[in-house]
């Protein structure tokens, strides 16, 4: 969502990348082998949550969707949607845990948004049950050579009229966290400033922090994870701004849909 203390507006896209495959991730893959590998401070990044392209010359960091393959030779972050549902995913969840998908008054709850179903993690055996699958897909980014993990939608508690709490987020990220570090994997706190000061009990490693900016947060990033912040901003002023304020940190200029390069509306630079 593009607010302050917003969550990703963008859905995870199918694919592979030809350039990336898991065998070329070795920078932090290794961390499986022990501790978690944090992203490399103040490096490019870009960010292609819209479809998987080699990245621009001099990027050392990328975040892909998970269904994307891990780009070579870099430091790869794996999207994973852990709070809300992704219109191609509504029939898993359907199908499979309709008890998993929050209601009011059995009627799914909508991020409208984004056309997004909430899931629910009211209770703990919900918040197990959720984390059985969210696990799941962890292990498939360790699978293919991620080195971290960016939950997005941590915030689906504002939009889930009053059925969930910031406990119960907190406690299924978590269980996120738990197994993320389990495997070897870092992972990050996305958006929700409001949750910094909860970062122990999150277990969160890394902030990716999109529009901060924009809406005067950045320094509430650095204050729970000083330089390892993440920036996405989808304006050039904002951007500029943050080059200039926030020099030791990684900084993105990318289109608001994250599409690839072929597009036309393509957007990227970095600082």
């Amino acid at each position: 969502m593009l607010a302050a203390c917003g969550s990703s507006p963008h859905g995870g896209a199918s694919g592979t990348d030809a350039a990336g495959a898991s065998d070329g991730a070795a920078t932090g893959s290794d961390a499986a082998a022990g501790a978690p590998v944090l992203p490399p401070v103040d490096a490019k990044a870009d960010y292609q949550l819209g479809g998987a392209y080699p990245p621009p010359t001099g990027v050392m960091v990328v975040s892909r969707d998970r269904n994307d393959a891990a780009a070579a030779g870099i430091y790869n972050i794996c999207y994973v949607n852990g709070f809300q549902i992704q219109p191609d995913e509504e029939a898993f969840w359907t199908g499979q845990h309709p008890d998993l998908i929050l209601k009011d008054n059995g009627t799914p709850v909508i991020d409208t948004e984004w056309n997004e179903m909430l899931i629910d993690v009211s209770t703990p055996a919900k918040r197990d049950g959720v984390a059985a699958i969210v696990d799941g897909w962890i292990d498939g980014c360790k699978a293919a050579g991620f080195a971290a993990i960016e939950i997005d939608n941590l915030d689906s508690y504002a939009r889930s009229h009053s059925l969930l709490t910031a406990d119960n987020n907190v406690a299924a990220m978590a269980l996120f966290s738990a197994h993320a570090h389990a495997a070897g994997l870092a992972i990050a706190q996305k958006n929700s400033t409001e949750l910094v000061a909860r970062k122990a009990e999150l277990g969160t490693d890394f902030s990716v922090a999109e529009e901060c900016d924009r809406y005067n947060e950045c320094q509430d990033y650095r204050a729970g994870y000083g330089d390892h912040v993440i920036v996405i901003e989808y304006r050039q002023v904002d951007f500029t701004a943050g080059c200039s304020a926030y020099p030791n940190l990684s900084i993105v200029l990318r289109d608001v849909d994250v599409v690839t390069p072929a597009d036309p509306a393509y957007v990227y630079d970095a600082c």
